[in-house]
């Protein structure tokens, strides 16, 4: 039996050291990817740290991967030996539910993630399920369109969802490993664009990724100089601000949309929502259509993340500058 060598944690909060598992069979239906990139998440450091309660040790992240086809299963059927292809966060699903039947497979309750329960892309390769293996179109390169399978596909699934398009108003808070992704995707779709930060020299950076106009939100006078502004707000950020402005800061039937997660439970009027039917939403990820038509997009539009580069074996090195919020935007492995 072939053994995968990586990098594995072999308890909460520990460092990553050489590990090497057996490979296993490979099903009929799945895919064996020799990785040469892997994004490293803020979901990795929740999965090392076992901040959700569902981490299993020893286990190898990463979930932003990027690599080539090695071995194909006798019934995946799309791809041959060689083909350059990515896969995110998810790695399976049961395939026949009500959410599997709808292409909403991301929202299936027997979804398994790519590094949960089992090895991920911190590898020399990973297999999962034909379903979750994306080809990456020629026009991207490895490095900057591994973390669009996961940071990417984080914003724009909203951004669809809620139908932005040339005439929509949209305002981006957070100017980071998803804000800067955000940015070129709304921007992409043709809306007029405004970025939230608290760091006032971000300003020309989000202009230069798509943004129309900035916001220093340590300027209070800025946000409420926006009432009745946003069709749509996203956050992208794990911090706690002050919500009931940005619930004014919609439009009639606008949506307020959370894709990170702040710290303290939300405190709001109903108020606003009632007499402006306006609505606060979450979004986690995508299905593997809406992954695909992201990738096409961000093909066609040259959107990318911006990356550090590091060797896999340098993997603590990335985490560690990952936690001191010192990676501009998103840390790649790179073989």
């Amino acid at each position: 039996m072939a053994l995968i060598h990586g990098y594995a944690t072999h308890a909460a909060g520990a460092e990553l050291l050489p590990y090497k598992y057996e490979a296993g069979e490979l099903k009929p239906t799945d895919i064996e990817v020799k990785v040469t990139h892997c994004g490293v998440c803020h979901s990795d450091l929740h999965l090392i740290d076992n901040d959700w309660g569902i981490s299993q040790y020893p286990f190898i992240p990463g979930h932003e991967i990027v690599g080539t086809v090695s071995k194909v299963g006798t019934e995946a059927y799309e791809f041959e030996v060689g083909d350059r292809v990515g896969i995110g966060w998810q790695a399976n699903s049961c395939g026949h539910c009500e959410w599997c039947r709808k292409g909403l497979e991301n929202l299936c309750a027997k979804s398994q993630g790519t590094c949960v329960h089992r090895h991920g892309g911190f590898a020399d390769s990973v297999s999962v399920n034909s379903r979750f293996v994306f080809p990456i179109p020629a026009a991207l390169e490895s490095e900057h369109v591994a973390p669009l399978l996961c940071a990417g596909i984080t914003v724009y699934n909203p951004l669809r969802e809620y139908q932005v398009n040339p005439t929509s108003r949209v305002g981006i808070i957070g100017i980071g490993g998803l804000g800067h992704i955000a940015l070129q995707f709304a921007r992409a779709f043709g809306a007029y664009v405004t970025g939230f930060s608290t760091s006032a020299n971000k300003e020309q950076e989000a202009l230069s990724l798509g943004a129309h106009q900035f916001v220093n939100t340590r300027d209070s006078k800025g946000l409420k100089s926006l009432v009745g502004h946003f069709d749509l707000i996203l956050s992208t950020i794990n911090a706690d601000q002050d919500w009931t402005a940005y619930l004014h800061a919609l439009r009639p039937t606008g949506t307020l949309v959370f894709v990170g997660a702040p710290p303290s439970p939300l405190t709001l009027p109903v108020a606003p929502l009632t007499s402006c039917q306006r609505k606060i939403a979450g979004s986690s990820g995508g299905s593997p259509w809406q992954i695909r038509e992201m990738l096409d997009v961000a093909a066609r539009h040259g959107i990318k993340a911006q990356t550090e580069r590091f060797t896999f074996d340098k993997v603590n090195l990335a985490l560690s500058k990952l936690r001191k919020n010192q990676i501009r935007y998103r840390a790649v492995l790179a073989s």
